[in-house]
């Protein structure tokens, strides 16, 4: 007996004393996994409208108005997709498609000029069941650069074509061709006059800090995206960009980098980024948004509120995004003062910002 006490003492240590920490972070794993399994929307779909120093003090209550009422019918259109048994990836192509024909966005009708004064698009599209992709840069004459996105992945074994080359293919594949005058707009025009007579007051700097002006750099802002999770559970996610205002040497942005401004995976969530897009392609913040997701098991509003609150804001980059994860979760994430966005789930309940509330 005076044997088996020690033993029995020993291994009641042993295996009865398992470290605190230990149970704690047992919790904090199972609480994480049940956060993230927790079913919001069987169907749902998310829109941005682009981010920046986007002000209600600037803001006349009739811009406003329209703002608000173009998001509306974009998203609209995408949830009655949606809620009729359409696929994400048509319900993201339609909505899209709403705010580039509109001249209040960066997109599309209302592309922002390039430093030669023409109109250069970008797009990209992905669907997340499949992981296939689809991108297109610095098109001059397709009506909708998101259909382009969408027919290159579909029609095509690439993922991304540019410039003349694209053109070509949109036109071979039927997609409507216009003549670039198309995407010109009188207030875009203004706004690139506007930064090319202040580059010209600035000949005393160089031609980079000019270029990187605070007052040029929040120009840039505009690009549409849209997430969607249909009915049968796939996610798709879309972008599309004028780009940046007076931007030169054929300059491509993250819009149409698969990862950078856009990124889907059925397995995670899908993301649409908007900002400034040298920091978001650095980063490689859609992408890092569902990483986090998959591998560190973050819920949705941690990964979005860690990728844009902190590691793009500790490297200077500004901007936002929409995401939507597997399980209808939505998230806007931005560090700018306002983005453009709106959110509909399967009950329709609408939800339109503005500004940084």
């Amino acid at each position: 007996m005076k044997i088996f006490l020690p033993i029995f003492f020993i291994l009641s240590i042993v295996f009865g004393c398992k470290p605190t920490s230990d149970k704690s972070n047992d919790t904090d794993i199972a609480v994480d996994i049940t956060e993230n399994q927790q079913k919001t929307n069987d169907f749902a779909i998310i829109i941005h409208g682009g981010a920046g120093t986007i002000l209600k003090k600037n803001m006349s209550d009739e811009k406003e108005s329209e703002y608000k009422a173009k998001l509306e019918e974009a998203i609209r259109t995408g949830h009655d997709i949606l809620k009729n048994g359409g696929t994400s990836q048509e319900a993201v192509m339609k909505t899209i498609q709403i705010m580039e024909k509109s001249p209040l966005f960066n997109a599309g009708k209302g592309a922002v000029f390039t430093h030669e004064g023409t109109n250069e698009l970008d797009a990209s599209f992905m669907d997340g069941k499949t992981l296939n992709a689809g991108a297109v840069a610095g098109v001059t004459n397709v009506k909708s650069p998101i259909e382009l996105a969408i027919k290159i992945m579909t029609d095509s074994e690439h993922v991304m074509l540019s410039g003349k080359g694209a053109s070509i293919f949109a036109k071979e594949k039927g997609l409507e061709i216009v003549d670039p005058s198309y995407f010109y707009t009188e207030n875009r025009f203004k706004s690139l006059q506007r930064i090319k007579d202040r580059e010209k007051s600035e000949l005393d700097h160089d031609a980079k800090a000019a270029f990187y002006d605070p007052i040029i750099k929040n120009s840039k802002y505009g690009t549409v995206g849209c997430v969607a999770l249909d009915i049968s559970g796939n996610i798709a996610a879309g972008t599309s960009t004028g780009g940046m205002t007076n931007k030169r040497w054929g300059r491509i942005g993250d819009a149409p980098i698969i990862g950078s401004g856009t990124y889907a995976n059925n397995k995670t969530c899908g993301v649409s980024s908007t900002g400034w897009g040298e920091y978001f392609i650095r980063n490689q913040v859609a992408y890092d948004i569902s990483a986090q997701m998959e591998y560190k098991n973050s819920t949705l509003k941690e990964a979005t509120k860690d990728v844009i609150q902190n590691k793009l804001t500790a490297l200077g980059g500004t901007g936002g995004v929409v995401a939507l994860d597997k399980n209808g979760n939505m998230s806007f994430e931005f560090n700018t003062a306002g983005m453009y966005r709106a959110s509909m789930g399967q009950k329709g309940n609408l939800v339109v910002k503005i500004y940084k509330e």
